[in-house]
């Protein structure tokens, strides 16, 4: 369904996956630890209508993992060359979790090239750890197989896909410079809070999306993020955790489908 791709960004290879046909594209984000293949079962719903572009983040999945300090800010300068260098002058963006709070970090400094925004239970307005939390963190210090299945286990509302996302994560922490990177990103992510007066600024039509069963990010945190925008529509998807995405993917490309098609004209 998806095409495998590398570009070269300030001299770092960068893989991403292509799918779709449309004039409209889509950028999806994946979170803290993921890679691509974390949205492989929203790309046949959303290829429908668009054109798709799922980078593994600089430091992630397949593209290189330079020893250098994993900020927001190296993250939105990185997506920024990113869509340049695909000559991409305007999209729209999805993020789940990290990737949510990248997303948005981005669109309050490029804003002119975004057309709108979908946030999956984004970071940036945690207050709190959670015990789902704290287990992912165990596995970024200590990736054992124990140790992901369990955080894993906590992360995924229906459980579905538990046993191939571990495993994935499992073979990738073993790459040469991946759990580097992995928590220089964990602690530069969580000291950096987004600014509610920047974001309340932005008027880019935005989605958020949250999963009710969602341990590691609870739903409670929603409000600090819908608060602060414009333009925000909040949608909990009953039953899921904290990758909706996955836990139902065909009611979660429905939603994003239906909340792209009310602002076609945007």
């Amino acid at each position: 369904m998806s095409e495998e791709h590398f570009i070269k960004i300030a001299d770092n290879k960068i893989r991403y996956l292509e799918a779709g046909q449309s004039d409209e594209t889509i950028v999806l984000i994946h979170g803290l630890g993921a890679s691509a293949e974390r949205w492989e079962f929203v790309i046949p719903y959303l290829t429908k209508k668009y054109h798709v572009i799922i980078p593994d983040l600089i430091g992630f999945g397949y593209s290189d993992k330079p020893i250098m300090d994993y900020t927001v800010n190296f993250f939105v300068k990185f997506l920024f060359d990113f869509l340049d260098s695909l000559g991409i002058k305007k999209c729209t963006m999805i993020g789940s979790s990290l990737g949510g709070q990248l997303v948005t970090e981005f669109a309050m400094q490029y804003n002119e090239m975004l057309k709108k925004m979908i946030l999956v239970s984004p970071s940036g307005f945690m207050e709190y750890s959670t015990p789902a939390f704290e287990a992912y963190m165990m596995t970024v210090f200590n990736p054992s197989e124990r140790n992901i299945r369990k955080a894993f286990e906590m992360m995924y509302g229906l459980n579905n896909g538990v046993e191939s996302a571990a495993d994935e994560f499992f073979s990738r922490i073993k790459i040469p410079g991946a759990q580097e990177a992995l928590i220089s990103t964990l602690m530069y992510a969580i000291r950096t809070k987004i600014d509610c007066k920047k974001l309340s600024s932005l008027s880019i039509p935005t989605l958020i999306v949250w999963g009710t069963q969602d341990t590691v990010i609870p739903p409670a945190n929603a409000k600090s993020f819908f608060s602060c925008l414009t333009n925000c529509t909040y949608i909990e998807m009953a039953g899921c955790g904290h990758v909706p995405y996955i836990d139902q993917p065909e009611n979660f490309s429905k939603m994003v489908l239906e909340f792209l098609s009310r602002y076609a004209q945007t």
